[in-house]
């Protein structure tokens, strides 16, 4: 049996491939090595669904965000061993996830808008060139973090329109104190700042929210897809859920740029279970 995962700061996507090609699936905790060590990780991997699978488990495809370096494919791996000690495990990122599930064997960019961001430049057989993501504080643009952090900026600052400022009052009990303590005393800020972004999309018929898309896609666009060679003549796919569910915003963003937008969904794992089928 295959297990193929996709994981972000947010969630994990499990699949199991069995025997029979039969699949089940699984969503549960994210990881990612940026933030968290492989004890921590092996503990939120203490999940019934992952330790019923034990003794079945042959190969780990685990595709993840932070996992670009040896040092934090190691964490993972490591990880992963306390559940799985026996299984062959291999380690890729995320990007890879992104590219195979969207692109398959042909060329194009593809780009992740979850709760982060990235992008690469893919040839239809392996990644030839991607952007610098150095994460939430000095990157991340167009992603639920970063769109979520525009949002609380602005209800700090009191540069919102009033109606959406008591929403958030009224949906949240928000305060600027608790955004201070949830962005500087509590883990995982990113997750936080982009659990708002459930309500920017609720709301997108206001003009300040849609703009908060729209503008932080035109951001992404400028970092990242408009500095491949050839970014106009190529189809530049997306995954993740700011992108899936926040695709009329999206396609209109890159149609003002002259980028073609093809395929959008909301996650790789589909995709990345029949490239793995086709390989069997």
């Amino acid at each position: 049996m295959i297990l193929i995962a996709d994981s972000g700061s947010s969630k994990t996507d499990w699949r199991v491939i069995h025997s029979d090609r039969r699949i089940s699936q699984h969503r549960g905790m994210g990881f990612n090595p940026y933030y968290q060590n492989s004890e921590e990780m092996a503990i939120q991997m203490q999940d019934d669904f992952l330790i019923n699978l034990e003794s079945e488990i042959e190969e780990i495809y685990f595709y993840g965000a932070g996992c670009s370096s040896p040092d934090r494919k190691s964490e993972v791996s490591s990880a992963l061993k306390t559940v799985f000690p026996k299984a062959i495990i291999t380690i890729d990122h995320d990007l890879a996830a992104a590219a195979k599930s969207t692109c398959g064997h042909q060329a194009g960019i593809a780009c992740i808008l979850g709760t982060g961001s990235n992008s690469c430049d893919y040839d239809g057989k392996e990644i030839v060139d991607r952007r610098p993501a150095p994460g939430y504080i000095f990157g991340d643009e167009g992603g639920g973090g970063y769109i979520g952090r525009k949002l609380l900026k602005d209800f700090i600052n009191d540069e919102m329109p009033a109606q959406i400022k008591q929403d958030l009052i009224d949906s949240f009990n928000l305060s600027t104190i608790t955004i201070q303590e949830n962005v500087y005393q509590k883990p995982f800020p990113n997750r936080y700042m982009a659990s708002f972004c459930r309500f920017i999309t609720e709301h997108k018929s206001n003009p300040y929210c849609y703009m908060l898309y729209y503008n932080s896609f035109q951001e992404f666009f400028k970092q990242h897809v408009m500095k491949y060679k050839d970014y106009k003549e190529k189809p530049v796919n997306f995954v993740g859920s700011i992108a899936f569910y926040n695709s009329d915003i999206l396609r209109k963003a890159a149609s003002d740029v002259q980028i073609n937008v093809n395929l959008i969904i909301e996650s790789p794992i589909a995709g990345l279970t029949l490239y793995h089928l086709e390989a069997l």
